[in-house]
């Protein structure tokens, strides 16, 4: 969008937008879900809009067609997303959600940092931008083609949950509160722990801005920074899953602690401090991503595991933006005052995970 002409402004305006489609379409694609004949339709359209309208890139003339093809990947995301997880929750059921999570999580960021190496190759060899969204058909092709192996391979995912003999988690039984209609009260309980989670973990965004302005290290490191912290998201994001199918939520204890040990690390100048806070950083990251999202599956009966995925998505998504926004504004005054902030959030995230751990028996591993 700058080689475009776009200022910094603008970008931080149509980005921020693109996030928030992302999040808050979840609350209409999510119920959409809970009918299965439709979650392969919404997760097979939402990742071939995915894959489509990146390499598109290659082809966009001006700011606003960029814009355009920016809102329609986020849109694409969001539709895949509560479907994809609730199909992920039924094939994961014999071998435990936190393991199909983590599994999940671990090839997402492994993507994660191969898609952009191939790119920074491609314009390291003069390629430029065109020609680096361009060769992203090729993966997107292989995308198409795996999802239409799948959905012959497995029509109705809701098979593999019915071979299970025994229910997991300890709503399986249980009748749903109204207060968010059709879902359970812990998983309400559980939201206010994931947001208030998120609402103290900085962006990395933000750490990357400490690490430019002040110089810790070269900007042509900071990528290498961003890839240290995808790697240990990849690893952490297995080991996770496998602690959680072991143990239950007792697995997301260290998810507040992870978060508010960041701002001691990342936002110092010491080359100790910046990596140590790194692969913190992408501990937590690993574990948002792939035990959090098992956990809803043994919470919420499957026929509303849908919409429970797009109101956590929302939630998820917006508190981490109204949060990644006041840790930025308050490193605009101090660091000390971010680390205040951070400590005191994820103090009130560890007080509200607390009620989960008595309310209930941890989820039964599954067979």
């Amino acid at each position: 969008m700058a080689s475009l002409g776009a200022g910094a402004a603008v970008v931080g305006l149509i980005t921020g937008a693109a996030e928030a489609v992302s999040y808050i379409l979840r609350l209409v694609t999510g119920p959409a879900a809970d009918r299965r004949s439709r979650r392969w339709k919404l997760a097979g359209g939402g990742y071939i809009l995915n894959v489509v309208v990146v390499p598109l890139l290659a082809l966009a003339t001006s700011m606003w067609s960029a814009t355009v093809i920016v809102l329609a990947e986020r849109v694409g995301k969001a539709v895949k997303a509560p479907a994809r997880d609730s199909m992920l929750a039924d094939a994961g059921t014999a071998v435990g959600h936190g393991r199909a999570f983590g599994l999940h999580e671990a090839m997402d960021q492994t993507g994660a940092l191969i898609g952009p190496l191939i790119v920074a190759l491609m314009l390291a060899v003069g390629a430029g931008y065109q020609g680096s969204f361009a060769v992203l058909a090729v993966p997107a092709v292989g995308v198409v083609i795996a999802l239409a192996v799948l959905r012959a391979r497995s029509p109705d995912t809701s098979d593999y949950a019915r071979a299970s003999a025994k229910p997991t988690g300890d709503d399986a039984d249980a009748p749903a509160a109204q207060a968010l209609p059709g879902l359970p009260t812990r998983f309400r309980w559980y939201l206010g722990f994931s947001a208030l989670t998120m609402s103290g973990y900085a962006t990395f965004g933000v750490l990357s801005y400490h690490l430019a302005i002040h110089h810790v290290v070269s900007t042509a490191v900071i990528p290498l920074v961003y890839a240290a912290a995808m790697a240990t998201a990849a690893v952490v994001a297995i080991a996770g899953g496998n602690a959680y199918t072991r143990s239950g939520l007792r697995a997301l204890v260290a998810l507040p602690v992870l978060a508010a040990a960041v701002p001691f690390l990342s936002f110092s100048t010491g080359m100790w401090g910046i990596w140590t806070g790194a692969i913190v950083w992408g501990a937590a990251m690993g574990l948002h991503e792939s035990t959090m999202r098992a956990a809803i599956a043994d919470m919420v009966p499957a026929e509303r595991r849908g919409r429970a995925y797009g109101v956590f998505g929302a939630a998820y998504g917006l508190t981490w933006m109204i949060g990644g926004a006041a840790i930025g504004a308050l490193y605009g005054v101090s660091v000390g005052s971010v680390q205040v902030f951070v400590v005191v959030v994820e103090a009130l995230a560890l007080a509200t995970f607390l009620p989960l751990l008595r309310s209930g028996p941890t989820p039964a591993p599954s067979p």
